[in-house]
């Protein structure tokens, strides 16, 4: 691979464009990344040609967090110029003979670099969709998910998908927080430590492991959880699976963990304020990224016992009061992250079909400064609503 001499961002995006004097020969194309100062209307764009009735088209795949949107275009119909331009750091083309690739730094010089090389381009319309994880793979076996065969059981299917879905979500952020220097690179001397709170059996925390090692990314996973027997079990599975150097098991409450560092914090379906203990460990261990799937928020329903005008016409209702207080739940959760430095988005992580539970909190720390009037409405809601949330309870005793 050999760099390219130092050109402006317009010839860099001049050059890109270029390869479209020749559509046939593309094989693949993808944006990622976020240029500083930038804001992308998706997370990712991957187009591909796709033959329909005999004709070239370029299927465009869109990802915006929560689901991907595809659209087919003509070659010439494609605007492609518009998505270089569109505030993406990273530019990969692979034709059948090179593969170009633009990085766009911090300063907004670009770098590029192109290998040649032989690449296949699959011109498949409905083409079956990829997975992270091969139904086969031994720690799914181990784990239940998959029977002996290495075909996903019937009755764990939903939690498949879960996992599934949350490594499509885990991939690009980590990404994305590592290209704008919100966490190291991980390096063998120093991997990115990631720990899963509330493990129990560790789907999650295997599948994590496992996917990206298989990337080639250098981690250190740890799962706790506070029942022993899910600690011996899954340390039992590591070491039939060979991995114990990179991942461990402690049988530990959340608030009292020996733990006192972490890169990445994630948490799936920790109960009630088993959220709050999550997001509070993190908060305290300088953790840069957050991942988590809230559950069974009863916190704030218990303190529901006077709401607001003309709020009783939601709060009078068992399921509405319930659904209510959830959202408020989430909402201060997420609030405070944001005022600790953080920005947060609340996103849907799996579909509905497979699990209710189904929203993912997801924190990256920027260390920007806090706004003023967030902290102001944070306080005129605690005070509307007459409660106190347990994260800011576990924060502020």
């Amino acid at each position: 691979m050999s760099p390219s001499a130092r050109v402006t961002l317009e010839q860099a995006f001049a050059q890109a464009i270029g390869y479209f004097q020749s559509p046939e020969t593309i094989g693949r194309i993808v944006l990622s990344g976020r240029r500083r100062n930038m804001q992308t209307a998706t997370e990712r764009i991957d187009i591909r040609p796709v033959d329909i009735k005999g004709a070239l088209h370029f299927q465009v795949s869109t990802n915006d967090g929560k689901a991907t949107t595809t659209k087919n275009y003509l070659p010439g119909d494609l605007p492609i110029s518009d998505y270089f331009t569109s505030g993406y750091a990273n530019i990969l083309i692979e034709t059948l003979n090179e593969s170009f690739s633009l990085q766009i730094s911090k300063k907004d010089e670009p770098v590029i670099s192109v290998k040649t090389g032989k690449y296949e381009a699959d011109l498949s319309h409905d083409r079956k969709k990829n997975r992270l994880l091969d139904p086969s793979d031994p720690f799914l076996i181990e784990v239940g998910i998959s029977d002996t065969s290495g075909k996903v059981k019937a009755s764990k299917m939903d939690k498949y998908m879960q996992v599934e879905e949350f490594l499509r979500l885990l991939t690009p952020t980590l990404t994305s927080a590592i290209e704008a220097g919100h966490l190291d690179s991980p390096v063998p001397t120093k991997p990115l430590k990631i720990v899963d709170l509330g493990c129990g059996h560790a789907y999650l925390t295997f599948a994590t492991h496992q996917y990206l090692q298989s990337i080639g990314m250098s981690i250190k996973v740890i799962g706790i959880d506070v029942r022993t027997s899910s600690r011996d079990r899954n340390n039992e599975i590591a070491k039939k699976l060979g991995i114990s150097e990179t991942i461990e098991f402690l049988a530990e409450e959340i608030s009292q963990t020996s733990l006192s560092e972490a890169d990445v914090a994630i948490a799936l379906h920790a109960c009630d304020t088993a959220t709050d203990d999550a997001i509070a460990w993190a908060l305290r261990s300088d953790a840069q990224l957050l991942m988590i799937a809230p559950c069974c928020h009863h916190d704030i329903q218990s303190q529901l016992s006077d709401s607001p005008e003309p709020w009783s016409l939601i709060t009078r209702y068992g399921i509405m009061r319930e659904r209510l207080a959830d959202l408020l739940t989430d909402a201060f959760r997420m609030q405070i992250l944001k005022m600790r430095g953080f920005r947060v988005e609340g996103i849907e992580f799996v579909g509905g079909e497979h699990t209710p539970r189904n929203l993912m909190i997801r924190a990256v720390k920027t260390g920007a400064p806090v706004d003023a009037i967030e902290v102001a409405r944070y306080e005129e809601m605690v005070s509307l609503w007459k409660v106190k949330p347990a994260l800011a309870r576990l924060l502020n005793p």
